[in-house]
């Protein structure tokens, strides 16, 4: 299991981030134009995509949503302490809760979910559920947060920001499709799925240039404390919510390895898009990556206490 996860799981995600960072330090990429395609094209179709083709029932449907709304409110409530203990400024806090809340439950949880469940649909639907709330959670509070400490409180115009985004939408009308089982043409369908295909590629792609523009400093504490906390105590909050809501089997087993992700590629594309702590969320994400490794192995043998 371990050799399998580090050749087909790790091992390519690792070649992209590494052929992005090559390409960043040959090229120079405009990294705000790879932001761009990331925010308002890429993470849509694929948000909209994952959606449309859900497997779910309704109950399981609930009891994931349940699982997940839980599980963000008990990372943001830890955010919220250690930011006030460390007293970190507006801009650091939105960061840090971001870097805790906001997971890579698309380009790094849909391979592994692939590998360990060996493309089961039910367990590659709830991750996609996952990946789609997170994309939710990610445009609304992340977006929301940083716009609010970048305007100094003024989340009048943070809403106002949130409203332009294009995930919220995608995540809807993808969902009453789905439920109302709405034909999409497929010229239509054509080019989202193109999308949905390519976003493992740009967004590791993309995260490889941004690690290369902002040196790794082993110096902040701060990402150690994100580091830790996604790593460790985000996967035990996921166990215990397992064990509270009597969840088994491949649900069960699905979201144990969902909760224990690195930290999203999105924090990245939020950081460089709107100028919070960028350096800060490219190193989170880079050893949280890294050590991942070992991680997520050991989480992977844990999901048989939970069939």
């Amino acid at each position: 299991m371990i050799a399998d996860i580090l050749v087909q799981v790790v091992l390519p995600i690792f070649i992209l981030i590494s052929i992005g960072s090559v390409m960043q330090y040959i090229f120079r990429l405009d990294l705000y134009t790879l932001t761009k395609i990331n925010f308002y094209y890429i993470t849509p179709a694929a948000v909209f995509i994952s959606m449309y083709k859900s497997e779910m029932s309704p109950a399981l449907f609930g009891n994931v949503a349940l699982f997940y709304t839980l599980y963000v409110l008990i990372l943001y409530g830890v955010a919220t302490l250690v930011s006030r203990q460390r007293k970190f400024t507006k801009g650091m806090k939105a960061a840090f809760s971001n870097s805790l809340i906001i997971d890579n439950a698309g380009n790094y949880g849909l391979p592994i979910n692939t590998l360990a469940f060996k493309g089961d649909p039910l367990a590659g639907s709830i991750q996609a559920l996952i990946m789609s709330m997170n994309s939710l959670v990610t445009f609304t509070y992340g977006v929301i947060s940083i716009q609010g400490a970048k305007t100094e409180g003024l989340y009048r115009h943070a809403i106002k920001g949130f409203l332009k985004m294009p995930v919220p939408y995608a995540l809807v009308l993808g969902l009453l499709m789905h439920i109302f089982s709405v034909p999409l043409p497929m010229f239509i369908y054509q080019p989202l799925q193109y999308g949905y295909q390519s976003m493992v590629a740009i967004a590791l792609l993309t995260l490889g240039a941004q690690i290369i523009k902002y040196p790794l400093r082993l110096d902040r504490i701060e990402v150690y404390l994100s580091v830790g906390l996604r790593l460790l105590l985000a996967p035990a909050v996921g166990f215990i919510l397992i064990l509270i809501l009597g969840l088994k089997g491949i649900p069960a087993q699905a979201l144990l390895i969902a909760s224990g992700m690195p930290v999203g590629v999105n924090t990245s594309i939020l950081a460089e898009e709107y100028q919070n702590e960028p350096d800060f969320a490219a190193q989170t994400i880079l050893i949280s990556t890294l050590l991942n490794v070992i991680t997520i192995t050991g989480l992977i043998s844990l999901t048989q206490f939970v069939a």
